[in-house]
């Protein structure tokens, strides 16, 4: 979800590590709270800022750049979440194991299947509120398999009614405003 958001960025992110933990001291407001942010010490937040340490190690570089990803332009974070959620939708790409269950007779053996599907705003908002109440990955993938089995097997419930989807085994899922 996060990479969707970034879509909408008008900007790209500081590149430097020196700007990008700048920024971080500054949306903290102070070396302490970004230090504590980075788990590392004030005093090596301080280094980066005054440009006396140039180059992190890879993890602490990923994590300097998340947490800026994670601050960076949220007003057009928002307006992208806000729009998907009121009007347009999302589009939610997956590679994963679906099966079903169904009435006496009428099931289905899972099987991996590559579906591409635009979800309607509502499940845009779901995913969107989950996530902000701190849900965990299952649960938003469930909120995204609900979407799929409504909109994909059960064609926006003109078909297929009582039709249990089930969607285990995810090798990846991609979501696009």
């Amino acid at each position: 979800m996060d990479r969707a958001l970034e879509g909408a960025f008008t900007r790209r992110i500081p590149q430097s590590t020196q700007a990008q933990v700048k920024y971080l001291v500054k949306q903290l407001k102070g070396t302490k709270a970004a230090a504590q942010a980075l788990g590392i010490s004030q005093r090596t937040v301080e280094r980066y800022v005054a440009g006396r340490f140039k180059r992190p190690r890879r993890d602490l570089r990923e994590r300097i750049e998340r947490e800026v990803k994670k601050r960076w332009q949220p007003q057009v974070r928002a307006k992208a979440r806000k729009k998907a959620a009121a009007s347009d939708g999302l589009v939610v790409s997956t590679r994963a194991r679906f099966g079903f269950t169904a009435e006496p007779g009428t099931t289905d053996d899972a099987r991996i299947r590559d579906i591409t599907q635009a979800l309607p705003p509502v499940f845009a908002d779901r995913l969107f509120t989950a996530r902000e109440q701190g849900a965990t990955e299952q649960q938003l993938q469930q909120i995204a398999a609900d979407g799929l089995a409504q909109m994909y097997f059960r064609d926006n419930n003109r078909r297929a009614h009582g039709l249990g989807v089930e969607f285990t085994d995810v090798e990846c899922i991609d979501i696009e405003l």
